[in-house]
């Protein structure tokens, strides 16, 4: 066809179309178009269709001479008026649906929809399920996201139908939300044509369906693919009705053929939106089961080729754009078939707009009760008086600078979430509408809370704060809290290395983006304690726990797991994975589990296995139990999930720290334990270090670098052990201080020793992060690396340039 006939064309087929068709078939489908002919080859599925043009919208307009009867209506037009863009948007829409289409364009769509039906070998020929989507001519491009602003019709079959809904679709071009966003982002109502999809569907309805993005969607970490999922046709989801599954898949090992799945967060998915028969509904929402709510939609197979999927679409629209391109994208899988597909893929408008040279850190600095929580959306906090609305039809009330609570949100709610400060809702993930507009905006939003709106009231003063990780919290009263903003252009490069201490996974994407070299210190103690909470031994042995309430907990925390000790090895091999992957190809020194006795206990069912010690800081800890008969089980999962980071994930940074090691012997012995478990010194890149805590370990240095292949100083507690205090106690508390003369001397010994027999020695403690003078002084000794608490990365970071004479 040449490119006369395509402007003038009223139907286009999908394959006649591709990324430079904007104009003529909108961003959905030039993008349906593109996949269909470059990456359906690949082995990417795409359902089939045809697109009205955006030629068939004008020629509908100007035969029936509605442009100046729609100039007439939007005339005294005021979107900041709720009650008046309600009102101008019916007028438009009314105008609409009461003008037929023309009869060539009734009969091009008619033919087209039974050439589809012929093509999927349909008996009845007129019966084919189609999905019928809008697609703005300036929907989906990089800098704006048209997120739901026009309508989708689902289970549409027989051609009257048809183009009912195409007609419906052109009328949609002028809902309350599209004129509002048109207007707020200079878009001109006039020149804006609408395209509609008509796309074979995929019988997600008795199977799943979901979005992802190749982008982490809250931090903009560029090597996550991140998937939603939950039962059913895909809208639930798009719009937040359904609190999905979700997955996150780390791409640079996918791509060496590992199996890196990072997270499985199971969703409660309680609706799904399926066909319905009979009745004038084309679709309906129904329960899902509970056995089914308790399982997640996608096995790992699928997972990983959604995640490959997503790769191969980001690289293919990346090179066409000639700029690096984030894909947010939606898929479903087929009931019937089993078959996974691709339904639309378009440019992610958040993350890969923003400047990555200011990174900006909020920071709470009171606390009071938490009123309700779910996953935080974006990093920010937000504060002022709440709002709750349940009916779209009482935005009027909503004021600017309030706080936005509801059940879900869709794009009729736009015009008042531009005005909000935050926004709360019961239901959605991630990746649902309030989300998608939440990020967009810069507004911190908490998203399936469950019971905001129950707990939260009108008039309230609430803080929002999602500045704390992946959960959310909403706290009583207007918070005090600091904003900080820090340029990361021209930042020196020092011959130490500069290391992070990180213990929480949930952090590890936002943290990433400091200027570090890798990680210094990941402690396990974070992720059991809060991930698995249950202690090993009990998982392990849970059929002879004596406590049958212990028992019932640990049995619903590991209800997705018939083998308990593996939910241990799974939990703890994700919060590993995922800070190794924040950090990859960077180290990641990730020191073994260092619960005292007394600590252990306080996990779950910890009480049966654990003795009451007198000074459990000084006895059973560390590389003592790693051995030990009464531990060494437990040991040999924490290895397993060390293996599974490093063997099935690809994540060979990880490097495991045994602490609170006494003896070189005792150092051997672990090294021992560790290859029974499959972790053997040298196999596959395999580093171990050791913690230097003792003065045992800075005497006898030159006999631990025969063990093991690193240092690193804890100087917390060589301080301790040095002065022999309890830093604990307040009556001795005055005297800890890293910065003592014996204390320094220790730490100058262990750096001799360890550069006189070619080992790596760094430091983990909190010293260089509280002292610069510290800092200075390890550098001064020719310290390998100095690891800090994230917020001191920066500043101690000038502080080591300036001691090495470094400037940026």
């Amino acid at each position: 066809m040449g490119s006369i006939e395509r402007e003038k064309a009223l139907i286009l087929w999908f394959e006649e179309v591709g990324t430079e068709d904007v104009g003529l078939v909108g961003g959905k489908n030039s993008s349906l178009g593109e996949m269909i002919q470059q990456l359906q080859p690949k082995g990417i599925n795409v359902p089939n269709g045809f697109a009205t043009t955006a030629h068939a919208y004008w020629h509908f307009i100007e035969s029936a001479g509605l442009e100046n009867k729609l100039r007439k209506i939007f005339a005294d037009l005021d979107v900041d008026d709720v009650n008046n863009l309600q009102e101008r948007g019916q007028y438009a829409r009314s105008l609409i649906l009461n003008t037929p289409f023309p009869a060539d364009l009734q009969e091009a769509i008619a033919n087209a929809y039974t050439s589809l039906c012929e093509r999927f070998g349909s008996a009845t020929r007129q019966q084919v399920d189609v999905a019928v989507r809008s697609s703005a001519t300036a929907e989906d491009l990089p800098e704006a996201s048209f997120a739901g602003q026009q309508e989708t019709y689902l289970n549409v079959y027989g051609i009257k139908a048809v183009i009912e809904s195409c007609h419906k679709c052109f009328a949609s071009l002028f809902t309350d939300r599209a004129i509002s966003y048109r207007q707020h982002n200079g878009f001109d109502h006039f020149a804006v044509a609408l395209s509609v999809g008509i796309q074979k569907m995929v019988r997600s309805d008795l199977a799943s369906s979901g979005v992802m993005f190749s982008i982490d969607t809250e931090t903009g970490f560029k090597d996550a693919v991140f998937i939603t999922a939950a039962y059913g046709l895909g809208e639930n989801v798009v719009q937040g009705a359904v609190n999905p599954d979700e997955y996150l898949v780390f791409k640079p090992t996918l791509k060496q053929g590992y199996r890196p799945i990072l997270d499985k967060r199971l969703g409660s998915k309680a609706i799904k939106l399926v066909y319905d028969t009979g009745g004038s509904k084309l679709t309906k929402n129904v329960a899902v089961p509970k056995a089914d709510r308790g399982k997640f939609c996608l096995n790992s197979d699928e997972i990983l080729q959604l995640a490959k999927w997503a790769i191969q679409i980001e690289d293919h629209y990346s090179q066409v754009r000639g700029t690096y391109t984030p894909m947010d994208i939606e898929w479903a899988k087929d009931g019937i078939t089993g078959e996974l597909f691709i339904v639309q893929a378009r440019p992610e408008t958040v993350q890969s707009q923003k400047s990555g040279n200011v990174l900006k850190t909020y920071r709470l600095k009171e606390s009071t009760q938490v009123l309700a929580t779910g996953r935080s959306v974006g990093a920010a906090i937000g504060q002022g008086k709440a709002r709750v609305i349940l009916d779209v039809g009482k935005l009027n009330v909503f004021q600017p600078g309030e706080v936005l609570i509801t059940h879900r949100t869709d794009p009729d709610w736009e015009p008042i979430m531009k005005k909000a400060s935050a926004i709360v809702t019961n239901q959605g993930g991630r990746t649902c509408h309030a989300a998608i507009i939440a990020r967009e905006m810069g507004i911190p939003a908490i998203v399936g809370s469950g019971n905001g709106t129950e707990v939260i009231k009108s008039g309230q003063e609430v803080t929002i704060s999602c500045a704390e990780g992946e959960e959310g919290r909403v706290y009583e009263g207007l918070l005090d809290f600091e904003v900080t903003e820090t340029t990361l252009d021209n930042l020196p490069r020092t011959r130490t290395q500069i290391f992070m201490n990180v213990g929480n996974p949930e952090q590890a994407f936002s943290l990433a983006s400091l200027p570090c070299d890798g990680v210094g210190l990941a402690r396990l103690e974070f992720i059991i304690a809060n991930h698995i909470k249950a202690h090993p031994l009990a998982l392990i042995h849970f059929d002879e726990l004596q406590d049958d309430s212990v028992k019932a907990e640990i049995a619903e925390l590991t209800k997705l797991h018939q083998d308990k000790p593996q939910f241990f090895v799974d939990k703890l091999a994700r919060g590993i994975g995922t800070i190794a992957a924040a950090f990859y190809p960077k180290p990641v020194i990730v020191r073994m589990s260092d619960f005292k006795s007394n600590e252990y206990a306080n996990l779950l069912g910890g009480r049966q296995f654990e003795p009451k010690e007198e000074n459990p800081m000084l006895g059973w800890r560390g590389a003592s139990r790693y051995y030990d008969p009464l531990y060494q089980q437990a040991f040999a999962l924490e290895c397993e999930a060390i293996l599974k980071v490093r063997d099935r994930m690809g994540l060979t940074n990880v490097i495991p720290m045994i602490p609170f090691c006494r003896t070189p012997e005792e150092g051997q012995r672990v090294i021992e334990e560790m290859a029974k478990n499959g972790l053997k010194r040298g196999e596959n890149g395999l580093q171990v270090y050791v913690m230097c805590e003792l003065p045992s370990n800075v005497i006898l240095a030159d006999e631990y670098c025969e063990v093991f292949d690193g240092f690193s100083i804890g100087s917390n507690d060589l301080t301790q052990l040095t002065l022999g205090l309890d830093r604990d106690s307040a009556l001795v508390a005055h005297l800890f201080d890293e910065r003592n003369r014996g204390v320094k001397r220790m730490v100058k010994m262990a750096i001799e020793a360890a550069k006189a027999k070619g080992r790596k020695i760094g430091i983990c403690g909190q010293a260089p992060s509280d002292y610069p003078e510290f800092a200075k002084f390890l550098v001064e000794l020719g310290i390998d690396s100095i690891s800090l608490n994230p917020d001191s990365v920066l500043s101690t970071l000038l502080k080591v340039a300036e001691v090495e004479g470094v400037k940026a």
